[in-house]
């Protein structure tokens, strides 16, 4: 996927996207994440503080270098300069455009990960009424392979932390990935779907706060939700390579042979 090549090589290919996503031309010239525009000015806030604060905890302890969070609309901005992109889905979300799905199908299909989040899920059960429902209204066009719940020994479970589970400010709710592997794209699943509401629990305000509250499990919960957003971070990234990893000992012989 685009955002795996150097920026230099993205400016000298494609010149005529820099224009699409700003006169700097910031998208291309740096990693970074990117949340879809819900219309709700506090949502798409939390979203950019969500994806900033994680984006300072991956940069504090990986070697990943993030830049600042954009916010995007599909259909309109293009996509290809980013890795993962967060969705909040709020229950009155609009049907998406046919220029949205057909940018999101792209997105998905060149190996991007999409992060929709219910915010109602667990310990935030009732917190975002609709939310499932306009979830199955707004993906109904868009290429969704089957998916089953997180298996224990799932790369997000140990891409760069060990875990057990996946919470957000919420905790306790299913969270679901592809049930099959593609090799395509290096068997990475294109969607990942829960409603632990991730943003709001790894944003921090201008004075260093974090705004919400997390729920039950208070700051332990927060290390664990910033813990799976770095798994997350590592995922797109870098693909299945933890995965991969328990091939090489069979690899190692073979080169001994």
């Amino acid at each position: 996927m685009a955002p795996a090549l150097p920026a230099l090589l993205l400016l000298a290919l494609v010149p005529w996207q820099v224009n699409a996503q700003g006169a700097d031309g910031s998208a291309a010239l740096a990693t970074r994440l990117a949340y879809i525009r819900s219309g709700d000015e506090a949502v798409d806030e939390t979203s950019r503080s969500g994806l900033a604060g994680l984006s300072d905890f991956v940069n504090r302890r990986t070697a990943a270098a993030l830049a600042e969070p954009h916010g995007v609309t599909p259909g309109q901005d293009d996509l290809s300069f980013y890795p993962l992109l967060y969705w909040p889905i709020l229950p009155d979300a609009p049907t998406p455009s046919a220029a949205m799905v057909a940018a999101l199908n792209e997105f998905m299909r060149q190996g991007g990960i999409i992060l929709m989040d219910t915010r109602d899920q667990g310990s935030g059960e009732g917190m975002s009424p609709g939310a499932r429902a306009a979830l199955r209204r707004v993906t109904r066009d868009l290429a969704i392979p089957p998916l089953i719940p997180v298996p224990e020994d799932h790369v997000l479970n140990r891409a760069f932390y060990l875990l057990n589970e996946l919470p957000g400010r919420f905790a306790g709710g299913q969270v679901w990935v592809a049930r099959d592997q593609d090799r395509a794209n290096d068997s990475v699943s294109p969607v990942i779907i829960g409603g632990h509401d991730w943003a709001a629990a790894w944003a921090m305000d201008r004075n260093g706060q974090h705004p919400h509250a997390t729920i039950p499990g208070g700051a332990r919960q927060r290390v664990l939700a910033y813990r799976f957003g770095t798994n997350l971070v590592m995922y797109a990234l870098t693909g299945n390579y933890k995965g991969d990893q328990v091939h090489v000992p069979a690899i190692l012989e073979r080169l001994g042979n």
